[in-house]
C-alpha cells in the first residue's frame, strides 16, 4: 500500500482520504476473521487476561478481577506470602446448527495470571467473593507489613 498525499485541489483519487484506512481496516477484518474459531476452540496465540484492580490500604490488599462467564468452580487461586496465581477455564457451550452459519467472537479456553503483590500478606487468611464476573479478594497483610517504619534521611 503506498502512501498518497491528500491535497485538497487534485484529482478525484487525491479527494478520498480516508479510503485507504477503509481498505486496511477490511483487510485487518479479514486478517482476525482467519484467526476466529470455527469449532469453539480457542484462539491459536490468543489468551484472555483477566483485568484485575489492586487497592492498598494500611491493613489488606483488595484485589478485584473480572472474570465474566466462568463458574467459581472453574477458577483456582493460589496465594503466597508475595503473590496471586489466578487460573481456570471458560468453557465453550456445545452448539449445532443444521442451516446457516455460527459465528462467536467469544474467547474460551484456559488462562491464568500471576499477580506480584506490593506488600507481604497473610496467605492463610485470605477471604474470596465471586459474584456477577467479579472476583474480589481480600489479602490481610502480614504484621511485619503492617508496623513497618521507615526513616527518610533528608539531604
Amino acid at each position: 500500500m503506498a502512501l498518497i498525499r491528500w491535497e485538497p485541489f487534485g484529482d478525484i483519487e487525491r479527494l478520498e482520504p480516508f479510503r485507504e484506512l477503509e481498505t486496511l481496516q477490511r483487510q485487518m477484518n479479514r486478517l482476525f476473521g482467519r484467526l476466529a474459531p470455527t469449532d469453539g476452540g480457542e484462539m491459536a496465540g490468543f489468551n484472555f487476561i483477566p483485568a484485575a484492580e489492586l487497592e492498598e490500604t494500611d491493613e489488606a490488599i483488595h484485589l478485584k478481577l473480572e472474570v465474566p462467564g466462568i463458574e467459581a468452580k472453574d477458577i483456582n487461586v493460589e496465594v503466597t506470602p508475595e503473590s496471586v496465581s489466578i487460573s481456570g477455564e471458560r468453557k465453550s457451550e456445545t452448539k449445532t446448527e443444521e442451516k446457516g452459519i455460527s459465528r462467536s467472537e467469544f474467547r474460551y479456553g484456559r488462562f491464568q495470571r500471576v499477580i506480584p503483590l506490593p506488600s507481604l500478606i497473610q496467605n492463610d487468611k485470605v477471604q474470596a467473593e465471586y459474584k456477577d464476573g467479579i472476583l474480589r479478594l481480600t489479602l490481610p497483610k502480614a504484621e511485619s507489613e503492617r508496623q513497618k517504619v521507615v526513616k527518610v534521611n533528608i539531604g
